[in-house]
Formats: C-alpha cells, sequence, structure tokens
C-alpha cells in the first residue's frame, strides 16, 4: 500500500473528523482529530490500516495548548495522529481499550505534562518519585526547577 492509498483511506474512512493531513517525508502520515474524534481516529488506524503498533505518544506544550501525537506503523508508513487539548482542561480520553499497551506513555503525559487521562486503568505514577511535590509537571514550559535541600548522609 502506499502513502497516497492510505491518506486516502484516512480521508474516506473518518471523513471530516481527519483535519490537516500531510505528509512531510515518505513513509511519513501525519494528521489531526478533535479530542472527541480521538478514539474513533485510533480505532480506525487499528481496524482499517493494520496499525497495531503504538511506537510512543509525546506531549508537546504548545502554550495555551497542548499537543499529545500518537506515533502508530504499519507495514508501510509511520502514521502520527495528533490532537490539542487546552491548557485550562488538560483532559483526554485514554485509548488503552484498544491498544492496551498505551498505558505506560498516559501514565507519562500525566506525570510529565500534568493531563489528565480519563478510564486509564493504571493512572498511579510511573516516572516521578513517590515524594514528588503535587503540581509540579517538569515537561510544562513554565515549570521551574527548584533544586532540594542537599542532605548529607551522617549530617545533622
Amino acid at each position: 500500500m502506499k502513502e497516497q492509498d492510505i491518506i486516502n483511506k484516512i480521508t474516506a474512512g473518518l471523513a471530516d473528523k481527519a483535519l490537516d493531513i500531510t505528509q512531510p517525508a515518505p513513509r511519513r502520515i501525519f494528521f489531526r482529530v478533535e479530542r472527541m474524534h480521538l478514539r474513533d481516529a485510533v480505532q480506525f488506524l487499528r481496524d482499517q490500516l493494520g496499525c497495531q503498533y503504538l511506537a510512543t505518544i509525546s506531549g508537546v506544550d504548545l502554550g495555551e495548548q497542548f499537543e499529545v501525537v500518537y506515533h502508530f506503523a504499519n507495514a508501510h508508513a509511520c502514521i502520527n495522529l495528533r490532537t490539542r487539548i487546552p491548557r485550562s482542561e488538560p483532559r483526554l480520553p485514554s485509548i488503552c481499550a484498544i491498544i492496551p499497551g498505551a498505558v505506560l506513555y498516559e501514565r507519562e503525559l500525566q506525570d510529565m505534562f500534568g493531563m489528565i487521562v480519563d478510564g486509564i486503568p493504571d493512572p498511579r505514577p510511573l516516572v516521578l518519585p513517590d515524594d514528588w511535590p503535587a503540581g509540579n509537571f517538569p515537561l510544562r514550559k513554565d515549570w521551574k526547577f527548584e533544586r532540594p535541600p542537599e542532605k548529607i548522609p551522617g549530617g545533622s
């Protein structure tokens, strides 16, 4: 299947849900959906295009919004599904019911960006220590690093 065939299938299968479809390089396809259509788009990619491999999920802080990029692959191309969510309401639906392996990436979005992933089967923190201060999200542009007080073993 050629890249143009994949683009045509996305356009036909998702109709007006698929926005901004581009092919920036060979074997690379990008498109965007509104967050309310995210699960439909993931289901379509899995069932109609054979995208059962989710390489990762990336978060990007754009200032007033976050962009979330789902990096899928099939035998013919890497397909990047993007959605944007407002910083004031950083919620998106979990895709774990469709792609179970997404749970680790969704937990990372919660830890590092403070996004709320509705329906995630295991919402526990993944990469941050248990004593990490609430409300501190290290991949947000407005996060300020504060060096913790130094502890000297055996010192007072």
